[in-house]
């Protein structure tokens, strides 16, 4: 079983601008998480569309319970690579993300097409796909739960950084940025928490090699 995530959003910016922002979102204040990115792969078709791969590597803190599914020593930094594909002639942003590592804990894949809005003429329509999966015997599920509610804390945070680069393009400061939605998603976040957690502490202590 997969969990899927799909919103729309629109952004109160036109398409040209929120290209531009995407570019220079890191760093900003609400994506501490995001240490570093380094672009591996540029390419220009004869199509006029830009090809770009990026390797980022993030953090996340994590949950007690979450301990025991990480073998001593190993890193706690995810490597995600980011593949994006301008399209100028129609007017689309379109990028794919994946996790490189932690696969068997969790596997998070993410489509976003961002592309002018059909109602209004100075925004931009960005639809976002999510698919969260996890191949922990037992406890797939209720990490797939977990990993859900987080995703959708991030994917606030993320917006918030989005906003946060157009505002700095266009010489305004940031006002109230998504602060109810992020407090909401939070919430859920720390409840997913609390009912994995309850459930690994319930489960049988056999010593597993899971990654």
């Amino acid at each position: 079983m997969v969990k899927y995530f799909c919103s729309k959003t629109e952004i109160k910016s036109t398409w040209d601008h929120v290209v531009s922002a995407f570019w220079q979102r890191y760093p900003n204040p609400f994506s501490t998480h995001v240490l570093t990115e380094d672009v591996v792969y540029r390419e220009l078709t004869a199509n006029h569309r830009l090809l770009t791969r990026r390797l980022l590597m993030k953090t996340n803190r994590l949950p007690r319970w979450a301990e025991r599914f990480f073998p001593s020593g190993m890193s706690r930094s995810v490597y995600i690579v980011e593949d994006s594909i301008v399209d100028p002639v129609n007017r689309s942003l379109t990028t794919y993300t994946w996790n490189l590592n932690h696969t068997k804990v969790m596997s998070v894949e993410e489509r976003c097409v961002f592309h002018d809005s059909a109602e209004q003429p100075a925004a931009t329509q960005l639809k976002r796909e999510a698919w969260i999966s996890s191949s922990i015997f037992g406890f797939s599920k209720p990490i797939q739960e977990f990993g859900l509610a987080r995703f959708k804390s991030n994917q606030m945070k993320a917006m918030k950084g989005l906003e946060f680069a157009l505002s700095n393009l266009q010489g305004e400061t940031p006002q109230r940025l998504l602060r109810d939605t992020m407090k909401d998603a939070s919430e859920k976040a720390k409840e997913a928490a609390k009912t994995l957690a309850s459930a690994a502490a319930s489960a049988p202590q056999k010593p597993r090699q899971y990654v």
